[in-house]
């Protein structure tokens, strides 16, 4: 089970998780996206996200209640398109 980053992070991007995540599987930090995203297949499950996330917005999936089980299919749209079409839709249009 992956970790998940959940509404509450939307329009906030602290940002202090990418850092404190140890094999890098946070994504949107210096992206134009609405909040930041764990890359379900490469998160290790550590939970070392957690704890400096300010906004509380950081689960283990298998915690994220019903409410929010929309938060968790948009969580893996970047990445299921990833899959689908390949890094290039992935990258910003710089």
């Amino acid at each position: 089970m992956a970790h998940v980053i959940t509404e509450p992070c939307v329009g906030s991007k602290d940002a202090g998780c990418v850092d404190a995540c140890p094999v890098s599987c946070i994504y949107g930090k210096n992206k134009d996206w609405l909040q930041l995203y764990i890359h379900p297949s490469e998160c290790l499950d550590c939970g070392a996200c957690v704890p400096v996330c300010p906004v509380l917005a950081i689960f283990a999936e298998s915690e994220v209640w019903r409410s929010a089980t929309r938060v968790v299919l948009v969580s893996a749209v970047p990445f299921v398109a990833s899959l689908v079409w390949g890094n290039a839709r992935m990258k910003s249009n710089d």
